[in-house]
């Protein structure tokens, strides 16, 4: 009987433990293909599978502006199979946008470690004459209520950002939210649907490269290397325009801290490889980690703060 009990208790730790994973892993996107959560996912995908030894199968559950891939997430079992690719806006903006969500992020999910920071561009379709903040500016003004702006939805960072500079500016331009992150608004933008946008840089960077999208600036702190013609906010004189996207790895709240632990050493390894690396950087992309989980989860929670009284000062609210 002694051996039996002692079998049985020791069966949990064989399961969330060194063992860990046992079987495919599944990524939660809460983005549509071609926006910057997939991009940095599946460039993430082949490395986890090396190091994890199974395969890490991508999901996008896109919609409602990152909150139905984060619902479907938060209730999944706490066993190390569904992990979460979250971003500031899925995690630490919605909150403050969205008053009837389901879930609190901060509760219902560990965070397990940052991954990227991904700062986000200014672009307008080439057809529209301005080739600078300030030329957009002049010509919004001139043509009041004429323009109008894509955003992958209302919580979104890109959003918030432009919402900023219109209240800076005070520009009467048309919101066009579209549903399934950043890569069907940007295609709305490359086809004349609308006429500008502020995008992750991953997001734009396809459109920016072939010539369908024209960037005026990006919102990071420094040039992105993979355009280092295209100037800064703070450079063009909005320093109240800079700020940055950034995507971590989540887990349901109640996750073993053997598999918790399991997985950020492993992502650690996984963002500090030189391929993987590379890749993010061309398109717009910097793989930056935690150096805890404990710091990961305190930045998230100050993040969510800052981002819900920006969302009250800028009034944004659902469409």
């Amino acid at each position: 009987m002694r051996k039996i009990l002692s079998a049985l208790l020791f069966l949990p730790l064989v399961a969330t433990g060194q063992g860990y994973p046992t079987k495919p892993v599944k990524m939660i996107i809460p983005f549509a293909p071609g926006g910057a959560s997939d991009f940095v996912g599946r460039i993430m995908q082949p490395k986890l599978v090396e190091l994890l030894g199974q395969q890490i199968v991508i999901e996008n559950r896109a919609g409602a502006a990152g909150n139905i891939g984060a619902e479907a997430a938060a209730r999944s079992a706490p066993d190390g199979y569904t992990i979460f690719l979250g971003n500031v806006g899925s995690v630490a903006i919605n909150p403050g946008v969205y008053p009837k969500l389901s879930i609190a992020p901060t509760r219902d999910f560990i965070a397990v470690t940052q991954v990227v920071d991904v700062p986000s561009a200014l672009i307008v379709h080439p057809s529209l004459p301005a080739g600078n903040i300030r030329e957009l500016i002049a010509y919004a003004k001139a043509n009041p209520g004429k323009l109008n702006y894509a955003s992958p939805g209302s919580g979104s960072l890109d959003r918030l950002e432009m919402e900023v500079l219109r209240k800076l500016e005070k520009l009467d331009m048309v919101h066009v939210p579209y549903k399934g992150g950043a890569g069907p608004a940007t295609a709305g933008l490359m086809g004349g649907e609308t006429n500008l946008m502020f995008a992750t840089a991953a997001s734009a960077m396809p459109g920016i490269k072939s010539g369908r999208l024209k960037p005026l600036a990006v919102t990071g702190a420094r040039r992105l290397e993979a355009l280092p013609e295209v100037p800064t906010v703070r450079e063009e004189g909005y320093p109240d325009l800079a700020a940055s996207s950034w995507q971590g790895i989540f887990v349901p709240a109640g996750t073993s801290r053997e598999v918790v632990e399991r997985l950020f050493a492993v992502v650690q390894q996984v963002m500090k490889d030189a391929d993987v690396i590379a890749r993010l950087k061309n398109g717009g992309a910097e793989a930056i980690t935690s150096t805890s989980q404990a710091a990961f989860a305190q930045y998230v929670a100050a993040e969510t703060e800052r981002w819900a009284r920006i969302a009250k000062e800028s009034n944004a609210t659902p469409d």
